[in-house]
Formats: C-alpha cells, sequence, structure tokens
C-alpha cells in the first residue's frame, strides 16, 4: 500500500504499481465511444498511461495537455488517460481542447484497473477514485517506468515519463 498525500493529509492507495521489468496488469477499460479497450490492443506500441483522479481537474487537465502534446511528436506510441470519470466527461473536455493525441479509458464499471494497477484510493475525501501515477510499457507491455506522485495536487514529471519512451 502506498502513501500519499492530499494537500499534506496522508491518503493511503490499495496497493503498489507494478513492477519495473514485469508485464503490465491486463486490463479491459471504457473509451468514449463506449468500446471496450484492452492491454493487448496496443501490444506492438510503446504505451504511456496517465492516470488521474478526474478530469474536472486543472491539474489532471494540465496533464492531459501536456501528454497530448509530446504525443504528436511521439513515433510507435500511444498515450493512454485513464481515470474513473464517465467516458462522457473524458469525451468532453478533450474536445472541447482539441485533445486528438490521447486515448480517453474509463475504470468506471468495475474498478480493476485501478486495483491490479495499485492506484485505488483507499482512504480520504478521495477514496474510490485513481491516484495520480504514469507507468510507460515497452513495445512487449513491459513496464520500463512508474511514478506515483506523492503529493495529489501536484504534476507528475513529465520529462522523466517521456524519456523512458526512448
Amino acid at each position: 500500500m502506498a502513501k500519499i498525500t492530499l494537500k499534506g493529509n496522508p491518503v493511503k492507495t490499495i496497493g503498489k504499481l507494478p513492477k519495473i521489468g514485469k508485464k503490465a496488469p491486463k486490463f479491459k477499460l471504457v473509451k468514449s465511444d463506449l468500446s471496450t479497450a484492452k492491454l493487448k490492443d496496443f501490444k506492438g506500441k510503446k504505451v504511456l498511461i496517465n492516470i488521474t483522479p478526474s478530469i474536472d481537474t486543472g491539474v489532471c487537465q494540465n496533464s492531459v495537455r501536456k501528454f497530448n502534446e509530446a504525443a504528436a511528436g511521439l513515433e510507435n506510441t500511444v498515450v493512454l488517460y485513464v481515470s474513473k470519470d464517465l467516458p462522457f466527461a473524458q469525451a468532453r473536455f478533450c474536445g472541447a481542447e482539441g485533445i486528438e493525441n490521447v486515448i480517453t479509458l474509463s475504470d468506471f464499471i468495475k474498478g480493476n484497473f485501478g486495483k491490479d494497477y495499485g492506484v485505488l484510493i483507499k482512504t480520504g475525501p478521495m477514496k474510490g477514485l485513481l491516484s495520480r501515477s504514469v507507468v510507460v510499457l515497452d513495445e512487449e507491455g513491459k513496464v520500463v517506468y512508474t511514478e506515483q506522485v506523492s503529493e495529489t495536487i501536484d504534476e507528475p514529471n513529465y520529462e522523466a515519463a517521456l524519456e523512458a519512451l526512448k
């Protein structure tokens, strides 16, 4: 169980991020068109998974914008945005912002992604949401980089995550 903070107050998550060098846990998430996306859909590509509590917060929105900009110049790479927001909210934000290089995915149905990736918030006012994290996978689905942001209101280390894709 990871310990993070929200405005300095301790918050616990359900587990730990996947281990570097290991295969990433499989997932089944909901896309903005309500179809299903699975990890295996992205085999053969590098994958950056940007995980946040909600698309309706400024820090979460910033991370989607920044990774969207970076994704435009990345080869053989897909950028995924995962939260527990409804797909409609994710699509609304991305449409209004012109976000075209990020695939939005929702963990709202069963919440298995949050459990399997160790990012489900277990305590505090955001209990049930996902903690701000980044997971980068190679073309074979192995984890090459992880970050669980220790203070929820802080942004992830964009530079380190993008460097892991090289």
